[in-house]
């Protein structure tokens, strides 16, 4: 069984044959969908899937924190199962492909005290930009 499967059935979530296809069809590393390839996919598997029941599973997935959204440059919401994997991202400027990457340094500790305006600062999103090697 997936790690996402296991994730969601830890929650006590039902496991209805729709949430488990779209399940299925995010598990695994580097999953950056959006929504409408999340359906496209599932449709395979599950042909009578509606395109509202694979939004309101992933709205569920998100709400439990077992996903998480991704936006980027105002491209379409892309859906990242690794929310208990801490990465940030790597996102192509030509096509939109995101990876999962780990850099070594901690973002927190690289904001200088006067850059952090009295805030206390909790947690950090990189986003590291550039061109894969297709659109290279």
């Amino acid at each position: 069984m997936s790690d996402l499967l296991e994730r969601l059935r830890g929650h006590g979530w039902r496991m209805t044959s729709q949430r488990r296809v779209v399940a299925e069809v995010l598990d695994g590393d580097h999953m950056h969908l959006t929504a409408d390839e999340v359906h496209a996919r599932a449709a395979q598997r599950l042909p009578e899937i509606s395109r509202a029941t694979v939004y309101n599973t992933l709205g569920e997935m998100v709400s439990l924190g077992e996903v998480m959204e991704v936006s980027t440059d105002g491209r379409a919401k892309r859906y990242d199962p690794n929310a208990h994997r801490p990465h940030q991202h790597l996102v192509c400027s030509g096509c939109g492909t995101i990876r999962d990457v780990h850099p070594t340094g901690d973002p927190l500790a690289d904001l200088p005290t006067v850059e952090r305006f009295g805030f206390t600062v909790s947690e950090a999103e990189v986003t590291y930009r550039g061109l894969c090697p297709t659109c290279a």
